[in-house]
């Protein structure tokens, strides 16, 4: 075989094993989001399926009650990000979740494309204010 076979080999070999190191996330996971304009905190419910570096699944939050499907969402090695897509009236706004996965935790910051996060600290779901982005520490569910 030529040296170009085996090279070919190598990365393709080095393609799988890099994917079956990717962190498994799949399954339940539960937060405490820090709500929007003082409005205190909201439990997260975010359930995760991962195929490859694909993940997909949903999103629950007690503030806005019902189930989002979780877009884009990604995973390599340790690092996971994924958006979803909130309606406020007419307004839609992309909410992206960035997070690293450690063990049965995964540290979040949660943010609006664009800057559009309101309401201080930990950001909401209003309009105005700055581009503040919240610190989410999901858990995994037993």
């Amino acid at each position: 075989m030529s040296k170009k076979t085996y090279l070919i080999g190598a990365v393709i070999l080095t393609m799988f094993l890099v994917a079956a190191w990717a962190a498994d996330i799949t399954g339940k996971w539960v937060a405490q989001a820090p709500g929007g304009q003082g409005q205190g905190t909201s439990d997260v419910t975010l359930i995760f399926k991962v195929d490859g570096n694909t993940v997909t699944g949903t999103l629950e939050n007690s503030a806005m009650p019902g189930v989002i499907e979780i877009k884009d969402g990604r995973i390599q090695n340790d690092e996971v990000s994924f958006h979803i897509l909130r309606s406020f009236g007419e307004n839609e706004m992309k909410v992206v979740w960035k997070g690293k996965v450690a063990g049965d935790e995964i540290r979040f910051t949660r943010g609006i494309e664009g800057g559009m996060m309101g309401g201080g600290p930990g950001g909401g779901a209003g309009a105005g204010g700055g581009a503040a982005e919240a610190e989410i520490i999901a858990k995994r569910a037993k």
